[in-house]
């Protein structure tokens, strides 16, 4: 009996030999990650012309995982020559075309296999496997395992059986990376494009493959010197197509390489976090041309000068279907992004609120790429420094009080900030602004009085009095249609500058009359609002002076208001006529009642006496701030404060509304 022969040793033997589990440890993601292993193995099934693949997945370690097709098999020498050759080329044997079971035929595809590397798959589970394999209603056995100094893998056992029909069985007890069966169906799912001659079942439930038949946009892309390629782009708000990624995805032959993402190569095509990234994708398909640059494992592209072109043409393509598409996403980012700072957004004034909106929109259009996180805080930002500016608010409540009211006003003043006090001296020096421009417009005989004097009274209603310096105040489509009804025989020919912007201002034959209200809830009915003050002011054109003939035209637009029956409720009304004079034996105060109760009044005032008042109220305080603007003309003044943003300029930004 001859004796077994002697295992070689290393010091003793010039043959090259392996360390334990080299090829387990040399097989990179298809023996470390489970869903590399099994998409490997269901792409061998493919290769090997099976129409039906079904994947039994345990438990629990130490139970079965298998793997069956209904493929063409193999002879137990076929299975020697291609499975037990250790890089096998799959071109130089059997061709890129796939083998189909005799009864299959007319069918064609193009193989994904090239090194022969998918089919050790198994090893990602435990370092020995088995597999049986029949065609022509014959089968064969193996077991395989790794645990060898002289092969990377061996057949430990080896057997024949009979089997009708052909097809291919691998096994492996689980000891390690035990997937889950949901997740498997999932990562299939788009992973393979659906074909209905090819059908993959996990645990007996079928895996949906990708359908590709919804893309949308589709072009050519051109890269010179390299295989075809085409692009398209998915809306996924208008397909119902399964998309479990999101990004650009590159399809060679119908299967996904690698992930998904919007970086392509090592360069961002644009933030994965913008809308756009979250409700588009693109999808990149390629011929069997571009499998000699694919990675064995499938997980990237080799690199290499082809796969930079082709990378680049996406980048390309990708940003210009972005440039296209961004427009129509503008309103609907800034939206969420307000959504997000609502409460903070609320808080703030009408015309504070239309400038972090129109700041939202304008930041999309700028950089379409902005993601929701940053808008959302450069949103958040605007609105603390919106509220910062709330010297007009801070003021209001210092003209509201009594100047003897001195516990009131160190009570105030003591629950300021350092950046309240700053923002209500913005406040006055833009006030004083105002008042030095009307002094000096109102005593230049060559002022264009409608288009530069007149708009900074009206916009500036706090000359008026304290309690007309709230943001509540604002134009009103009832109140428009009633001045219209009530003016329409003294309304100018020639239209007013701003006329679209403001609406509150009309333009008449001898003056300019701006109109705005205040709505509240009805006391009688909390489910209702209704106008409840209104401010008429009216100045006359040229250097006018205020007679009996302009008090009782006064009188007469709040009796014809009071009477048009083209408002809600019983608004108390406060209207102004504002001249450079007044003449002798004027009534200066008309009040109007019914029955008992006033419901407005109509008071003459000069220019002067706008300014005069408007100093005492802002305590004095022209005297101590620099004379800044003695050497500025009216209508440099005039322009200053008509181009800087403060709650005085609301009608311009809510014009239209009621």
């Amino acid at each position: 009996m001859a004796k077994p022969k002697a295992k070689p040793k290393a010091d003793d033997s010039t043959s090259s030999l392996f360390e334990e589990n080299y090829l387990v440890r040399t097989l990179g993601r298809i023996a470390q990650d489970y869903e590399v292993a099994l998409t490997e193995l269901v792409a061998n099934a493919w290769d090997a012309g099976a129409s039906l693949v079904d994947l039994t997945i345990p438990p629990t370690n130490e139970l079965a995982l298998t793997v069956e097709d209904d493929g063409h098999g193999m002879y137990a020498g076929q299975f020697k020559g291609r499975w037990m050759k250790l890089g096998y080329n799959r071109l130089k044997h059997q061709s890129a075309l796939v083998e189909f079971p005799p009864e299959r035929q007319g069918w064609r595809r193009k193989a994904y296999g090239r090194n022969g590397v998918g089919r050790h798959g198994l090893l990602c589970f435990a370092d020995q496997y088995s597999v049986e394999t029949w065609r022509e209603d014959k089968g064969a056995s193996f077991n395989i395992g790794t645990q060898s100094e002289e092969n990377p893998f061996k057949i430990e056992k080896e057997g024949s059986f009979i089997r009708k029909g052909h097809g291919t069985k691998l096994s492996v007890i689980v000891q390690r990376h035990l997937p889950n069966a949901d997740a498997i169906r999932e990562i299939l799912a788009g992973r393979f494009v659906h074909d209905p001659q090819f059908v993959v079942r996990v645990n007996g439930v079928s895996v949906a493959l990708a359908d590709q038949t919804g893309l949308i946009e589709k072009q050519d892309l051109q890269i010179p010197g390299c295989p075809p390629a085409e692009a398209f782009v998915v809306d996924t708000m208008r397909t119902a197509k399964y998309t479990l990624y999101q990004g650009i995805a590159f399809w060679v032959n119908g299967r996904l390489v690698g992930v998904p993402s919007w970086v392509v190569g090592s360069d961002a095509v644009i933030d994965g976090r913008a809308r756009f990234a979250k409700r588009f994708s693109i999808v990149i398909k390629a011929d069997d041309g571009w499998l000699p640059e694919v990675e064995q494992d499938w997980v990237r592209f080799k690199s290499g000068n082809k796969v930079d072109a082709l990378f680049e043409a996406a980048r390309d393509y990708a940003k210009n279907v972005f440039a296209q598409l961004s427009a129509t996403l503008v309103e609907e980012s800034s939206e969420e992004a307000l959504v997000k700072n609502r409460e903070d957004f609320k808080e703030l004034s009408p015309l504070g609120r239309a400038e972090v909106a129109s700041f939202a929109r304008d930041l999309v259009k700028a950089t379409p790429t902005v993601s929701q996180d940053v808008l959302s805080a450069a949103v958040q930002a605007l609105i603390n420094i919106e509220k910062a500016r709330g010297g007009a608010a801070l003021l209001e409540k210092l003209t509201r009080l009594d100047e003897s009211d001195i516990e009131g006003l160190d009570r105030l003043l003591s629950q300021w900030t350092v950046r309240d006090a700053l923002s209500v001296l913005d406040e006055i020096d833009h006030r004083l602004a105002v008042i030095v421009a009307i002094e000096k417009l109102a005593g230049d005989e060559a002022a264009d009085e409608l288009h530069t004097l007149h708009p900074l009274v009206t916009q500036a209603r706090w000359l008026f009095g304290p309690e007309f310096d709230s943001s509540e105040y604002s134009s009103n489509v009832s109140l428009r249609t009633a001045a219209e009804k009530i003016f329409k025989k003294r309304l100018s020919n020639d239209a007013f500058i701003n006329a679209k912007q403001r609406p509150d201002i009309m333009a008449l034959a001898d003056a300019t009359c701006s109109i705005v209200g205040t709505e509240g809830f009805d006391a009688t009915d909390p489910t209702l609002t209704r106008i409840q003050n209104v401010l008429i002011i009216e100045l006359k054109k040229g250097r006018s002076a205020i007679g009996r003939e302009e008090m009782n035209q006064g009188n007469g637009y709040v009796q014809d208001f009071l009477g048009s029956g083209a408002l809600d409720g019983t608004p108390m009304f406060r209207a102004f006529v504002v001249g450079h004079a007044i003449t002798a034996k004027t009534t200066r105060e008309i009040e109007l009642k019914e029955e008992g109760v006033l419901r407005g009044r109509v008071q003459a005032v000069t220019y002067g006496q706008l300014m005069r008042s408007a100093h005492q109220r802002l305590f004095r305080l022209k005297e101590r701030i620099p004379a800044r603007y003695e050497d500025m003309s009216g209508a440099d003044l005039s322009a200053k404060v008509m181009l800087t943003t403060s709650q005085a300029s609301l009608a311009l930004s809510v014009s239209g509304k009621g």
